[in-house]
């Protein structure tokens, strides 16, 4: 029964009045049928439909709202059927959806010509299925001032500035230009744990649904920006958040902020002062969208801004850091805070270990200032900008370890006390 022409007159009728719905409808809707308004003709057709393969049954068990198709079932056609089978009169029902074999040939409006992603979803696609890309997609959002664009650990979001949206010169992007649902979709198939040269390649991904509310015009940029699905897998942080799950983890970027912050309360706690100016980042601090030497350098410069450059010498006179050492030289803020961590009971070994990164960030800096650099990509970027955010944050929590001692801090706890971290 897999062809079309061998249904019955009823699920003919049935599989054309889901079509309309579903093409009529404004976010690719469902037909609902329910044993206590539907007959039994029509839902005997939609069970021969469902058999074809031609209809997918969406219920409770799918998915919380049955009038969107979340995506592809995850149901055996047989339990479908026996869902509509066993459809009592006391139950709201089901919505039936097209599958694609049903769409194929189907003339489709000319709204959908030149928007590539409402399209897919026309012809079948479901409203939370994940669609992947290139990270340098994000560029030209990241890069245009009229966009706010924000990075997390495990997605991102963009949209137009308040300004920019008003402005008459603006017109092109009337309509929906923005994407608040973006998350990060990992191929960890060349990915070797004992090998620091090993590769992750990290994905953007987004929901056909949500690309589907873009412009036909930003539609065919993300569309010319679009990857394989093969071997990429989303963020199961990012994924589950979107399922209305509470994130059970953190990523390393809002590690380091939340240790930048503990660091601040804790001195203060005993010497009057924050350590760092500031524990906030800029909107576009997180992962390299590109694996280059650019990117990787304009990363660097912004991260030891953020430790290096942050910590405040007036903090550290507070508490009475030595400015010399031992033959009068002067000490900068890192040597400043290594001998004073030595002189109030850290070993030298382990005061030496917990600013090595930060002085490796700051060496890491200085090398783009002083040398002409070709802009040359390097795979292992990725991985390299993993292994550093867990470098620099394991030595802020044992610093921050070191602090809490402090009888100043005695029962102090960490707000991110009991939660997993994710390393990318």
């Amino acid at each position: 029964m897999g062809k079309k022409s061998h249904l019955s007159d009823d699920a003919r009728e049935l599989l054309a009045r889901v079509k309309k719905r579903y093409l009529g409808s404004r976010d690719f809707n469902g037909l609902h049928v329910s044993r206590r308004e539907s007959s039994d003709t029509v839902l005997d057709a939609a069970i021969e439909l469902v058999d074809a393969g031609l209809v997918q049954v969406v219920g409770p068990s799918d998915y919380m709202n049955i009038h969107i198709r979340p995506w592809p079932s995850r149901r055996t056609v047989s339990d479908q059927i026996l869902e509509l089978r066993e459809l009592t009169e006391n139950e709201y029902g089901v919505a039936l959806y097209p599958m694609a074999k049903a769409m194929k040939g189907v003339r489709l409006p000319k709204k959908y010509e030149q928007a590539p992603f409402s399209r897919a979803m026309a012809r079948g696609r479901s409203t939370l299925e994940v669609a992947y890309f290139s990270t340098d997609v994000l560029e030209g959002y990241r890069n245009d001032a009229r966009f706010r664009f924000g990075m997390g650990d495990f997605g991102i979001s963009f949209g137009l500035t308040d300004e920019a949206y008003e402005e008459e010169e603006e017109k092109e992007f009337e309509g929906t230009t923005s994407l608040i649902h973006l998350g990060f979709g990992y191929d960890v198939r060349g990915h070797d744990a004992s090998d620091p040269d090993s590769t992750i390649v990290r994905r953007v991904a987004a929901f056909y649904g949500d690309l589907d509310d873009l412009t036909p015009a930003h539609q065919q940029r993300w569309a010319s920006y679009q990857v394989d699905s093969d071997g990429v897998d989303p963020h199961p942080v990012w994924f589950r958040s979107q399922m209305g799950h509470w994130p059970d983890a953190v990523g390393p970027f809002h590690r380091l902020t939340q240790e930048l912050k503990n660091l601040n309360e804790l001195w203060e706690n005993v010497w009057n002062g924050r350590l760092f100016r500031t524990h906030r980042t800029p909107d576009d601090f997180g992962w390299i969208l590109r694996p280059d030497q650019r990117e990787w350098d304009h990363f660097i410069l912004s991260l030891d801004k953020l430790l290096s450059d942050n910590i405040d010498p007036k903090a550290l006179d507070r508490a009475g850091a030595s400015k010399t050492n031992d033959v009068g030289q002067t000490l900068g803020t890192l040597a400043r805070l290594e001998v004073f961590m030595m002189a109030n009971g850290v070993a030298r070994e382990k005061s030496q270990w917990a600013l090595k990164p930060l002085r490796e960030v700051r060496a890491a800096r200085q090398k783009p200032a002083h040398a002409l650099r070709s802009n040359v990509t390097d795979r292992t970027l990725v991985r390299k900008q993993m292994d550093l955010m867990h470098d620099v944050n394991e030595v802020l929590i044992n610093i921050r370890q070191w602090l809490a001692s402090y009888p100043a801090n005695r029962g102090w706890e960490d707000p991110l006390d009991g939660l997993k971290d994710y390393p990318i």
